[in-house]
């Protein structure tokens, strides 16, 4: 696959950069909206105009608080997903050139009679990329990723479908979601361009990430199935790190306490006298959190309530303002015990 040439690209579009002839986010990013929740249920039932009204309002909190990048896949709720978030865009002209938007294919559902398969064929990324494209009604998106890494892919026909898809300006980066520093290497090897992202579950209750790395040399190690090395190699490579599920369903900023663990209860009874004290929210001390560790993760904010997602708005001062005793603090509670 030959690089791409800047010369053959239209001008990006304001606020957005390019880079090495693609188009890639700038450093300001910190806070994504998770459109996942987006679209009603998960049949192929019609979107509703309930549906799209319920959107519009997710997304405008998101917009009030600042957040201009918007996390899609082509399988949130049976496609319903890009499609409401088309039809906001369709209702507020000029508001696509104001953002952002990621898709992610890989991944099909209740398909020749499997509940659940991958499929990262160039045939299958191209299909999926035009069917994304359409429910979004826009002509780009600014990143695709992989969903889930597929034991069957061949890197040369990604790469393959990537080079396809950006030389018709179609999709700006490509980056991945799910995946081992390895895998990422191992398609690496074949790409004349950087893979830019790598989404996995991070948070206060997903820790493994963290885990793998305090653990090296104890016998605990075994059961953190976390793949070392992966945080670092996104690191190393500049590679861009999502968390996805980073409010932990809300665990630990208000949601009912029933059936937690007592480090679960800790952890939230912590964050609320937290937040009180910093006179701020639960939500911005979580993600705060996640957004105070040096790899600059940048948190993926599912929920569809205006309210809490609102809530959300002041995690980057309280990951400026969070100190290491802090920090640890939030860490142990979660842990429920010490460090090795």
């Amino acid at each position: 696959m030959r690089p791409v040439n800047p010369a053959d690209l239209e001008p990006p579009p304001a606020g957005r950069v390019p880079w090495s002839g693609l188009w890639h986010y700038d450093r300001a990013v910190t806070l994504i909206y998770g459109c996942m929740g987006l679209g009603g249920d998960w049949s192929d039932s019609q979107l509703t105009q309930d549906d799209v009204e319920a959107a519009e309002r997710a997304v405008q909190a998101a917009l009030e608080i600042g957040i201009s990048w918007f996390d899609q896949a082509d399988i949130y709720r049976a496609g319903k997903s890009e499609e409401a978030l088309g039809k906001v865009l369709q209702r507020n002209p000029g508001l696509r050139d104001r953002i952002s938007i990621q898709t992610k294919c890989g991944i099909r559902l209740g398909e020749h009679g499997l509940e659940v398969y991958y499929d990262l064929s160039k045939r299958a990324i191209l299909e999926r990329v035009e069917g994304s494209l359409r429910r979004l009604g826009t002509d780009r998106v600014e990143i695709l990723l992989l969903h889930r890494p597929d034991p069957l892919l061949e890197p040369e026909e990604i790469a393959a479908a990537f080079g396809e898809l950006n030389v018709a300006g179609k999709v700006g980066s490509l980056g991945v979601s799910n995946m081992s520093g390895a895998q990422m290497a191992f398609l690496q090897r074949v790409l004349d361009t950087p893979l830019v992202v790598n989404q996995l579950e991070m948070s206060l209750l997903k820790r493994d990430w963290i885990e793998s790395g305090v653990l090296v040399n104890h016998p605990d190690s075994v059961s953190v199935g976390f793949p070392h090395g992966t945080i670092e190699y996104c690191r190393t490579h500049q590679v861009r790190l999502q968390a996805w599920g980073a409010l932990a369903q809300g665990i630990y900023s208000g949601a009912p306490a029933r059936g937690h663990s007592p480090a679960a209860e800790a952890t939230a009874a912590l964050a609320a006298s937290m937040a009180r004290e910093k006179g701020t929210t639960a939500e911005a001390i979580v993600l705060g959190w996640l957004m105070r560790h040096p790899a600059g993760i940048e948190p993926v904010i599912g929920s569809t309530n205006p309210v809490r997602i609102r809530a959300c708005q002041d995690a980057e001062a309280q990951a400026a303002a969070m100190t290491n005793v802090e920090w640890y603090a939030l860490y142990l509670a979660a842990r429920g015990t010490k460090v090795p």
